[in-house]
């Protein structure tokens, strides 16, 4: 009998696990949405992606491989210029949320290009682009992308990476657990990472970047730049006619930094772990130092500070292809 009794439970048990891994959710809603409005998710469980379309109105699609009717509860307003989406989960279910976040749910939004975006997923992923408005995302379970967006965008993640590129307007991003890749920004950066490298091409603003576990390679700094690794090696190559200065620092690695021959700046740089050398003429001022280095590039200007703890600090001429 009591075998009986088991193999019944394994049965059921099988039959629950498979309905469940068969199961197909699909959710579609249409709402109102001009132009100029703003678009809020709160979600949590789903990687989303959301882009822009040169039409009115705003699509969402919600897919699982789970029944998400069981566990979540859904609401869609409509409310004035906006429009917010809302999914949590039902009862006691929030408390063990990690124990029931291993199917796969997406969720595919379409907005008006001229749109005010805000997401937030605690389960996954979130990739924005083709938006003209604000853009504000959040995830503390996966990676951030954002492209091709006009407006000022702020993306972090708890557990993952950070990719955006082709933003006109000033950047916020931010993550403990992945590295972070920027590309063409036309405005100011701050980017800040605990868990990796950090990789920087063409910001046209001022720029503050800091890695707690790899190194930094900034390019086409065309602003003043603040660059700081406990992890690695820092190297900051400044865009043609800047002049802006700085501080580079590094206390797991070289320093390197690539100026133009005619910027105007006053170096101040010292080395702990290693020499300070120079491939650009600079007027040396006090005394001559193997160790550290301080004068002025024609005639001086904005302080550029360069400091190393693991290796040596490097100032060189930014390469023929960059000046053109």
């Amino acid at each position: 009998m009591i075998k009986r009794t088991q193999v019944l439970v394994l049965a059921l048990t099988f039959c629950f696990v498979a309905t469940a891994a068969w199961a197909d959710f699909k959710l579609e809603r249409k709402l109102a949405l001009e132009p100029g409005g703003s678009f809020i998710l709160e979600t949590d469980i789903g990687s989303v992606l959301l882009t822009g379309e040169p039409s009115s109105g705003a699509r969402v699609l919600i897919t699982s491989d789970e029944d998400l009717d069981r566990d979540f509860e859904f609401a869609f307003s409509e409310e004035g210029r906006g429009v917010k989406v809302t999914i949590k989960r039902r009862g006691m279910r929030r408390l063990f949320s990690g124990w029931f976040d291993n199917h796969d749910t997406r969720i595919a939004i379409q907005v008006p290009s001229t749109t005010a975006v805000r997401l937030s997923t605690s389960g996954g992923s979130v990739d924005a682009s083709h938006v003209t408005g604000t853009v504000n995302v959040h995830t503390s379970g996966g990676s951030v992308r954002v492209e091709a967006v006009e407006g000022n965008v702020e993306g972090t993640t708890s557990g993952g990476g950070v990719r955006m590129r082709d933003v006109r307007g000033n950047v916020l991003a931010s993550t403990s657990g992945g590295s972070i890749t920027i590309a063409d920004i036309r405005g100011s950066l701050r980017a800040s990472t605990s868990g990796g490298g950090i990789q920087i091409d063409a910001v046209s603003g001022d720029l503050h970047t800091s890695t707690s576990g790899g190194s930094v390679d900034v390019r086409g700094a065309g602003g003043r730049v603040e660059a700081s690794s406990s992890g690695g090696g820092v190297t900051v190559r400044f865009a043609p006619g800047n002049s802006s200065g700085g501080e580079v620092s590094s206390s797991g690695g070289s320093v390197r930094t690539e100026l133009d021959p005619g910027a105007k700046v006053s170096i101040d740089a010292s080395a702990s772990g290693g020499g300070v050398n120079s491939d650009l003429p600079i007027t040396i001022q006090g005394k001559i130092d193997r160790n550290s280095l301080r004068g002025e590039m024609n005639g001086g200007g904005p302080v550029l500070r360069l400091r190393s703890s693991g290796g040596g600090v490097r100032i060189a001429r930014i390469s023929r292809t960059a000046e053109r």
